[in-house]
């Protein structure tokens, strides 16, 4: 039986000499590991890095979630073994006779690294959901055919025939998601899909998500040019936009994740939305846990 892993989520153990931390190899992995993160309005990193000399790789440091182990040996390697010191736990490693060629061995594997990690932080996201109280989504499953597993800590903001706003209120701001259904006819996948996603959102903002000041709506900032990409979710073809939000005559923003999920069923997309808004205040992992959120869906048979 392993003991349990620790950390917090988006955090990495990193076992490197100081010397080498404080050079050539230090600098790839700190510019593959901590770039900034898509769609923020100041730079937060992918991962926070914590380094540890191999004399003090001691026991506390081996129950960490995630462990990159950076050493010289004969030959040139990356390896990845999971549950090695604790449980969830995923170690990686980067071996090579020279400096160089480590560094090579990282920009080869680098890709490779960074999803995987982003894959297990997510699981892990979710598997902490999961072990507290979660959200009675029975009007989600009514509206939508869809389950999401969203913590007990969000409650509904705004609920309409064909739209719900569930909100969760913290000290510093708060966390929202919104889920709503579009026709296959308003976004045309060929053409403009940036444009015709951001017309949808801008739309339902201005209807829905309101400030305090006469006519502040949720829109769209130009200002910052949204993040495009294709992925899946729950087996289906969706889009996954990133971007930042502002409210028309006001100067509240925010980051937004918006996700585009094609439902052939229904002829129509589920569009769930997830946006922050927290001043002065990192949001990274805020996005994090509303991602996690967005990619538990599933839809009803």
């Amino acid at each position: 039986m392993l003991p349990h892993a620790t950390g917090k989520i988006n955090t990495i153990a990193i076992i490197i000499d100081d010397v080498l931390w404080n050079g050539e190899i230090g600098d790839t992995l700190r510019k593959k590991l901590a770039a900034p993160v898509d769609g923020l309005q100041e730079e937060e990193p992918l991962f926070t890095l914590n380094q540890f000399s191999p004399k003090i790789f001691d026991e506390s440091v081996k129950l960490s979630r995630n462990i990159i182990v950076i050493s010289k040996a004969r030959e040139n390697e990356f390896k990845h073994v999971e549950n090695l010191y604790a449980a969830p736990q995923n170690v990686f490693y980067f071996n090579g006779p020279t400096l160089s060629e480590i560094i090579t061995t990282i920009e080869l594997h680098a890709a490779t690294l960074v999803s995987s990690l982003k894959f297990y932080e997510l699981i892990e996201q979710q598997r902490l959901a999961a072990s507290a109280a979660l959200f009675d989504d029975k009007r989600l499953k009514q509206k939508f055919g869809i389950t999401l597993q969203i913590p007990a800590t969000f409650s509904y903001a705004l609920v309409k025939k064909q739209f719900v706003w569930l909100k969760k209120d913290i000290p510093s701001g708060n966390s929202s998601l919104l889920i709503y259904q579009v026709p296959f006819s308003r976004i045309s996948p060929e053409k403009e899909l940036v444009n015709s996603i951001v017309g949808i959102r801008d739309s339902i903002g201005r209807l829905y998500i309101k400030g305090l000041a006469d006519k502040a709506s949720m829109i769209t900032e130009e200002s910052y040019a949204p993040y495009l990409s294709a992925t899946k979710i729950d087996q289906r073809k969706a889009f996954e936009t990133r971007g930042t939000w502002e409210l028309e005559n006001s100067f509240m923003n925010g980051p937004f994740v918006n996700y585009v999920i094609q439902d052939n069923k229904t002829k129509s997309y589920i569009v769930i939305e997830g946006f922050v808004y927290n001043p002065s205040t990192a949001k990274r992992d805020m996005m994090f846990e509303l991602e996690s959120i967005i990619k538990s869906v599933q839809f009803l048979k």
